[in-house]
This record gives C-alpha cells, sequence and structure tokens, in this order.
C-alpha cells in the first residue's frame, strides 16, 4: 500500500510539473511578445535618431531583443510538445533553447544599462558636432531629416541652445539664405521662417535638444533593460521546471 501511495504521489507531482511548464509557456509567450514588441518599436517608433549617435549600441540592443522574441515564439511550441510526449531528448533540447534564449536577453539587458551609464557623455560630445558639420550637407540626408525630426517632435532648437547654429556649416553657407537656424526650429514651419530667431518665432528650450534626446533614450534603454531581464529571470523559472520534469521521467522505468 505504501508503494501504491509512493507512485500516487510520484504521479500527482508529475502531473504537476506539466501544468506549470503549460503555464510556464503562456507566460513565456506573453513575455515573448513582449520582448519582440519592445525591439520592433525602439527601432520603429524614433529609428530616424538612431543616425545621430556615435556608436550602434542602442541598436544593437534593440534588435538582440527581435531576436529573442522570434526564438521564444518557436521555442514555445516546442515547450508545449516536450510537455505533452514527455520525452527526455524534447525536454532537454527546450532546456538548452531556454538557456540560449536566456543569455542572449540578459547581453541585451546588460548593453542597455551599460549604455544607458555612458550616454549622456556620448550626446555632449557627438550630438552638437553632427549637426554643425553634416546638417544639410551632400550625402547626409538620413542625418538632415533626423535632426529635423528632433527638433519638431522635442520643440528644441540646437543641441545645447539655438546659438549653436550660427557656427554651422549649413548656416555660414549660401545655401541657409540668410537664415539663423534652420527651418525645423520654427514653431510653425513656412519656408525661410528660419531668418528670425525670436522666441515668438522658433523653440528655445533649456538644455536644447541634447537632455530631450538624452531623457528619451535613457527611458527607452531603461524599458529594453527592464524587459530584457525581466523575462531573462522569468526564464529561470521555466528552466527549473523542465529540469524537475525530466528527473521524473528519467525515473519513470516506462
Amino acid at each position: 500500500m505504501s508503494a501504491a501511495y509512493k507512485d500516487n504521489q510520484e504521479d500527482w507531482l508529475t502531473v504537476c510539473l506539466k501544468y506549470l511548464l503549460f503555464v510556464f509557456n503562456f507566460l513565456f509567450w506573453v513575455g515573448g511578445a513582449a520582448v519582440l514588441g519592445v525591439g520592433v518599436w525602439t527601432l520603429v517608433e524614433k529609428s530616424d535618431y538612431l543616425s545621430l549617435l556615435a556608436s550602434s549600441t542602442f541598436a544593437v540592443s534593440a534588435y538582440i531583443l527581435i531576436l529573442a522574441g522570434s526564438l521564444v515564439v518557436v521555442t514555445g511550441f516546442l515547450g508545449c510538445c516536450a510537455v505533452i510526449r514527455e520525452q527526455k531528448s524534447c525536454l532537454s533540447t527546450y532546456f538548452f533553447c531556454l538557456l540560449f534564449i536566456f543569455l542572449i536577453e540578459l547581453v541585451a539587458g546588460v548593453l542597455a544599462y551599460v549604455y544607458y551609464q555612458r550616454l549622456s557623455e556620448e550626446l555632449k560630445q557627438h550630438l552638437n558636432q553632427t549637426m554643425k558639420d553634416n546638417y544639410a550637407q551632400p550625402g547626409k540626408e538620413a542625418i538632415t531629416l533626423a535632426v529635423d525630426r528632433l527638433q519638431q517632435d522635442f520643440k528644441c532648437c540646437g543641441s545645447n541652445n539655438s546659438h549653436d547654429w550660427m557656427v554651422s556649416v549649413y548656416i555660414s553657407s549660401k545655401q541657409a539664405e540668410d537664415r539663423v537656424v534652420p527651418d525645423s526650429c520654427c514653431k510653425t514651419i513656412t519656408l525661410h521662417c528660419g531668418k528670425r530667431d525670436h522666441p515668438s518665432n522658433i523653440y528655445k528650450v533649456e538644455g536644447g535638444c541634447i537632455t530631450k534626446l538624452d531623457q528619451f533614450l535613457a527611458e527607452h534603454l531603461l524599458i529594453i533593460g527592464a524587459v530584457g531581464i525581466g523575462v531573462a529571470c522569468l526564464q529561470v523559472c521555466g528552466m527549473v521546471f523542465t529540469s524537475c520534469l525530466y528527473k521524473r521521467i528519467k525515473m519513470d522505468p516506462y
């Protein structure tokens, strides 16, 4: 009787582990969708701004999340099959897939956190130079569009203030046609509106576009880091449940 009770107890534990893994797979899919969504949102929402950054770390973090999110969707199906079939080989494959995705998301989270620490310094060193040297220059159309969108989206003018434009290549050239700032600095854009830099006509924001872009990118990096590390921690639970179920099946003589 004690042996039968022990067998029933073992069967009950196996069933519980299977249901726990099913619940985990559902949460895993939701987390994967969140990871994929954040990665795509980061690249699509403000992709123009990536050309203004000195390094590609921000974009790389987003691409890693997209890769991890896509793998999660596929791995979720594998997890369900492994639980239903109760095959040790499937469970082993599922475990190593979880471990691989865990490492990918951890890397994305760490990259986002490290880049967050040096973001302000990079913007201070690079953004002003980029705007002064590359705006409206041949072959720099992407940067020109990015700067125009930046100034309109964040209602700012110049990297630190509107006076930064006075020493830019664009304003110093005949192409500017006597403008003192680009037209994208204007509150209401009209042709040659950049000839007048009065506060009633152009945006004058304390800290300039550097402060605005710094805040925006910092928020995105925190979201990337939180989602990546959060889902990675969720996967640790999945690996534990998978290991336990693997051991239960291994103990089963059939």
